[in-house]
Formats: C-alpha cells, structure tokens, sequence
C-alpha cells in the first residue's frame, strides 16, 4: 500500500504570485516555515527533483527522517556514479536504524531520505 511519507504536506511548483493567489482562495493551506529564522521554506528546483528521483523508485529500504534526527554537518558530500540512483548527490553519513553508512538527500527543514545501501564502489566524493 502506498502511503503518503509527509502527511499533510503539498509540495506546489508554481510563482509566488501564483501561490498567493490560490491560498488566498483556500484559507486552511498554510506555507511551511523554518523553525530557525521564521521564512518560508522554498525548494530549489535541484534539491526538488532529486528527491523526487529518489522517493519515485518506491524503494523498500528507503528510511525517512525529520531533519533535526540527523547531524547532516557529520556527512560526507558524495555523488553516486552507478546502479539505481546513479548522478544522485547526498551525504554520506551513519543514521539510525541501518548497520552501515547511507546517502543521504535532504530537503532543508522538511525532510531526509536515506537511500538504501549503495557499494562503496559506486560512490565518489564532491569536492
């Protein structure tokens, strides 16, 4: 069964003035903030369409976090050059409930998915 992994979140593709206009017609839909500086959270195309990439397999292995389960600051910038998730970039750090290391794409203050085990092989770091 598929399910929604961020419950009560539509991510929308669209202008500001666009945006504005549809909430101003639906008056329960509301903007995500950042708890840190109070603005409103906009997703990079980039950032957008890799996450999508990844989620889209409908992965069983993939783990979902909030983003403050996660130390980001200790990963390692990393891209895969093979299998599956191949052109992906992340971190590559150690995150609860797997035994080894995983690649990490993180959406800032909205979520992190940690991919499933990839081949050390597979992986080069980004300067």
């Amino acid at each position: 069964v598929l399910m929604p992994v961020i419950h009560n979140l539509v991510f929308v593709h669209a202008c500001p003035s666009e945006v504005k206009r549809v909430k101003s017609q639906i008056n329960y839909l509301q903007y995500i903030t950042d708890t840190r500086s109070g603005q409103k959270i906009i997703i990079p195309d980039n950032d957008m369409q890799r996450f999508i990439a990844v989620t889209g397999t409908y992965n069983d292995h993939l783990l979902y976090f909030q983003p403050d389960e996660l130390n980001l600051s200790k990963g390692t910038r990393v891209r895969i050059i093979g299998g599956d998730f191949e052109g992906q970039e992340g971190l590559f750090l150690k995150v609860k409930g797997a035994r080894d290391r995983r690649v990490v794409i993180e959406i800032q203050g909205v979520i992190a998915v940690a991919l499933a085990t990839v081949h050390p092989d597979l992986i080069e770091i980004v300067e």
